[in-house]
C-alpha cells in the first residue's frame, strides 16, 4: 500500500474534478484538475533533475496556490519539502541552506540575486523563482512538463518534510516530519472537529509554519473542500467571505483584529461552523469577546512543529469523558485520539492532576527527531519514548489541558516563535552592550511579544532605537523586540543567574488598554 500523504489527500477529492477547488482573492478559480495537473507538472519537472533520493526542496515564496501545488508536488515526487518564513534574511537563509543542503531552492523573483549566490555557495545546483501574479522560472520550466504522473510509492516513515524550529541556544533545529506523521493527524482532526461534506475554509494564514500549511490546508483537501484563498489576512474581507464559508482557522492576533470590526456580528457569522484558534495563546478577553460579539465559541488547540496537533478542545461531546463537553477558555482542551500526553517532573516522573510540570506526548503525529542532530533527538526523547515539549503546563481534574508557560523561555508572538537565545546574540555582538536579556510580556494584539533589557559596558552609551534598528537589518520583523530598555542592572539569583521572572513581572503591563 502506498503511504504517499498526496495519494491520501488526492484519493478524497470530488468525483467532479472540474468543481473548485480554491477560489482566490483576486478573482481566480482553480478546479481540483487544476491542483492535479499542475502539482503533477511540477512532480515530473522536479524528477527530470535527476534529484537524488530523500532532496530536498527548499521553499520561500509569497503566498499562492502555485506554492501550494509545488507543496503537493513535493509530496507526488517522493521529495522532501522545507518551508521557510518570507521574512527570514540572508543570515538565516544561509544557515539553512547549509544545514538542509537543498538541491532545490524556489525564491521570489526578488530575492533572487542574494538567495541564489548563498544557495550556489552551499552547493545547490537549481534555483528557481515562483512569484504570487502566476510568474517564474519554475512555472515556465514546469510548463514543458507532462500532465500526468503517477505518485512516488512512499512508506509512512518516509521523510515528507523539515520545519525548522529556533533553538534556544540560537542553532536551528530541523523537525522531521514523515508522510505517517502528517497523514495520522490530518485523518484524527478530520473527525474531531467534525468536518462534513459541505464545509468551506477560509484560508488566511501563511502557509509556511504548521498552523496554515498542514493544518488547514490538509484539512481541506483531506475532505475535499473548497478553500476561499487570501493571500493576505483582510479582516474586511474574511467578514465579506463568511456568507460563503463554513470554517476559520486564525491566530488569536487575527481574531483581536476581527473583533475591531464593526461588521462582526452574530448575523455576519451565521453560516459559519468552528473558528479554530492556534499558535500562541488565545486571552480570556478575546474568547469572551468573540463569544459576545458573535454568538460562536473559539476552539483553541495546542500544537508544535514537531508533532502537528496534540490537544484540542472539544467540537461536541467527547465519549472518553463525562460532562466535558464544553470549549474552555485559557485551555487547550484534551489530547487528541492516538495522542498520549502526561506532565511529569524531574525524572520523567508522571505528576498528580493539576501538578505543574513539563509536558510530555507520544503518538504517530509525533515526528522523527531532528535533522542531522541525533544527540539532540535523544536529549529530547524520554526513555519510554515519550517526546519532552519543552512547554510546561497541567491536567485538571476534568482531563483539560492547561499550557501554563514554557521552558527555555519561548516566545510567541503573532503565532511565531520568537527564542531569546537567538536575539540575545545578536544584541551582544552590538558596540557597547555587556550583557541583554529578552523576555516575552503580554500584548492585546499579537498575544505576546518580546521587550530587550539591556546592560551598558563601562563608560558605553546606548541607544534603544539604534539597538532595534540594527536588529531589523540582520533579523525577521516577528523577532524583532517592541520595545528596549537600557539598565544599569539585571535581577540575579546567587548563582548569578538572570531572573527573567523577575524582568517579566516589571514589564508585564507595558501594553495594556489604557
Amino acid at each position: 500500500m502506498n503511504s504517499n500523504l498526496y495519494a491520501a489527500l488526492r484519493a478524497n477529492f470530488p468525483k467532479d474534478l472540474n468543481t473548485t477547488a480554491i477560489e482566490t482573492d483576486n478573482g481566480l478559480f482553480y478546479s481540483w484538475r487544476d491542483l492535479e495537473r499542475g502539482s503533477a507538472m511540477m512532480a515530473n519537472f522536479l524528477l527530470s533533475l535527476d534529484l537524488p533520493a530523500g532532496a530536498r526542496v527548499a521553499v520561500q515564496v509569497e503566498k499562492s496556490v502555485e506554492a501550494c501545488m509545488l507543496y503537493l508536488a513535493t509530496l507526488r515526487a517522493g521529495l522532501v519539502f522545507l518551508p521557510l518564513n518570507t521574512a527570514y534574511m540572508s543570515a538565516e537563509i544561509e544557515y539553512f541552506v547549509g544545514n538542509a543542503e537543498p538541491a532545490v531552492v524556489v525564491c521570489s523573483s526578488k530575492n533572487f540575486g542574494w538567495v541564489s549566490k548563498i544557495a550556489f555557495k552551499a552547493g545547490t545546483q537549481n534555483v528557481l523563482t515562483l512569484d504570487d501574479d502566476r510568474t517564474g522560472s519554475l512555472l515556465d520550466r514546469a510548463a514543458q512538463a507532462s500532465d500526468a504522473y503517477v505518485v512516488a510509492e512512499s512508506h509512512a516513515d518516509d521523510l515528507a518534510a523539515i520545519l525548522y524550529t529556533s533553538g534556544t541556544t540560537g542553532r536551528s533545529k530541523g523537525a522531521m516530519l514523515s508522510h505517517g506523521n502528517m497523514l495520522s493527524n490530518a485523518q484524527t482532526l478530520k473527525s474531531y472537529w467534525g468536518w462534513t461534506p459541505n464545509d468551506v475554509l477560509i484560508h488566511a494564514l501563511p502557509i509556511f509554519h504548521v498552523h496554515g500549511l498542514f493544518v488547514a490546508i490538509h484539512g481541506a483537501l483531506l475532505n475535499g473542500s473548497k478553500m476561499i484563498w487570501l493571500s493576505k489576512f483582510d479582516p474586511k474581507l474574511v467578514l465579506q467571505k463568511m456568507s460563503e464559508a463554513t470554517v476559520f482557522m486564525g491566530v488569536p492576533t487575527l481574531y483581536v483584529r476581527l473583533l475591531g470590526e464593526a461588521g462582526l456580528t452574530p448575523a455576519t457569522c451565521k453560516n459559519m461552523r468552528l473558528f479554530v484558534a492556534g499558535s500562541a495563546p488565545l486571552l480570556k478577553e478575546t474568547f469572551d469577546d468573540w463569544k459576545t460579539h458573535t454568538g460562536h465559541t473559539i476552539l483553541e488547540r495546542y500544537g508544535m512543529s514537531e508533532t502537528a496537533m496534540l490537544t484540542s478542545n472539544p467540537y461536541k461531546a467527547d465519549a472518553r469523558y463525562a460532562n466535558q463537553s464544553e470549549r474552555r477558555a485559557a485551555t487547550v482542551g484534551f489530547p487528541l485520539p492516538d495522542v498520549a500526553l502526561r506532565v511529569c517532573g524531574e525524572g520523567d516522573k508522571p505528576l498528580a492532576t493539576n501538578e505543574i510540570g513539563g509536558i510530555q506526548v507520544k503518538g504517530p503525529n509525533v515526528f522523527q527527531g531532528y535533522w542531522r542532530m541525533p544527540e539532540k533527538t535523544a536529549e529530547e526523547f524520554a526513555k519510554d519514548g515519550f517526546f519532552r515539549t519543552g512547554d510546561v503546563g497541567k491536567i485538571d481534574e476534568r482531563g483539560y489541558v492547561h499550557i501554563v508557560g514554557r521552558s527555555k523561555d519561548l516566545i510567541i508572538s503573532g503565532g511565531y516563535n520568537v527564542y531569546p537565545a537567538e536575539i540575545e546574540g545578536y544584541i551582544n555582538e552590538m558596540a557597547g552592550v555587556a550583557e541583554s536579556a529578552l523576555i516575552g510580556v503580554p500584548h492585546p494584539d499579537f498575544g505576546e511579544v518580546g521587550v530587550a533589557v539591556v546592560i551598558a559596558k563601562p563608560n558605553a552609551k546606548l541607544d534603544d532605537a539604534a539597538i532595534l534598528a540594527s536588529l531589523k537589518s540582520s533579523l525577521a520583523n516577528f523577532k524583532i523586540p517592541k520595545r528596549c530598555f537600557v539598565v544599569n542592572e539585571l535581577p540575579r539569583n546567587t548563582m548569578g543567574k538572570v531572573q527573567k521572572n523577575l524582568l517579566r513581572d516589571q514589564y508585564k503591563a507595558l501594553f495594556h488598554k489604557a
